[in-house]
């Protein structure tokens, strides 16, 4: 599976991923200070799993309708994040290929999956 991690991703995400031995860029090793649309763009070009904190790309699948090969917004406060790497790790292991062209938002014990394209 290939990820993509926004700058706005928590860092140990990325490593929790690679040490699972997934395929993870990371904009901020990468291609920091890319705008919204040029990393999804690229995420798009190089059929990579979006992830990211930032809910602007929300407006940028749904309102603009921009290309994208799946996003996946995290959504968890400070308080619980102890559990967030194992729960990307989770959702990743358990869902596969269908994360690709979807949009899912993580919350603490929850994960809402929809159509993105």
């Amino acid at each position: 599976m290939r990820v993509l991690a926004d700058e706005s991703c928590d860092f140990a995400i990325v490593r929790g991923l690679r040490d699972a031995e997934y395929d993870v860029l990371s904009i901020a090793e990468t291609f920091a200070g890319a705008s919204d649309e040029q990393v999804i763009e690229f995420a798009s070009q190089q059929r990579r799993l979006l992830i990211t904190e930032d809910k602007d790309f929300g407006q940028l699948v749904f309102a603009a309708t921009k290309e994208n090969s799946g996003v996946i917004l995290v959504r968890y406060p400070a308080m619980v994040r102890s559990g967030l790497v194992d729960a990307v790790h989770e959702l990743l292991s358990e869902q596969g290929e269908t994360l690709y062209n979807s949009f899912v938002v993580m919350e603490p014990g929850r994960v809402r999956l929809g159509r993105s394209v």
